[in-house]
């Protein structure tokens, strides 16, 4: 017989590092799979949106985007409740676009993971830093849960 445990999986270390810099993302703001790579200095976006899509869904996962600013496929309505909500900036869509789903507003909408006061860099959201102000360099609350797979993971 097979017994099922009631530990959940532990996260492999990357993804938590990415969940954590997609939880710092602040309402309204948006960060590209591409971007989260930068700031952590590893790995690339189809690694970054494997972990979103493997263990993203007990994070804010609509701040975590394609760069071109479309909608998640098939998740376009419910990202789209999110935007609105955190008035998220959007472009609306032309009546020729499919569906007439907007698009994220990119220039106004990314955020560099600088302050929290929502400034954006000034060269259209890069997130370089040269080795400095990484994820990591960022204290986390002590004793945070987050869901992952239905589940809460202590971190």
């Amino acid at each position: 017989m097979n017994r099922v445990s009631d530990e959940l999986p532990e996260l492999p270390e990357y993804a938590e590092r990415v969940l954590d810099v997609a939880e710092r993302i602040p309402p309204g703001r948006v960060m590209t799979y591409g971007d989260v790579a930068e700031w952590l200095g590893e790995g690339g976006p189809r690694q970054v949106g494997r972990v979103m899509a493997l263990y993203g869904g007990g994070v804010a996962w609509w701040r975590v985007v394609r760069a071109d600013g479309a909608l998640l496929p098939g998740h376009e309505l419910r990202a789209l409740g999110h935007y609105r909500e955190e008035s998220t900036p959007l472009r609306e869509a032309s009546r020729s676009a499919e569906g007439h789903v907007p698009r994220l507003d990119m220039r106004r909408a990314r955020w560099d993971g600088g302050a929290l006061d929502g400034a954006g860099s000034r060269d259209g959201g890069a997130v370089g830093r040269d080795g400095a102000g990484r994820a990591e360099d960022i204290p986390l609350e002590a004793g945070a849960e987050r869901e992952v797979g239905g589940g809460a993971a202590h971190i």
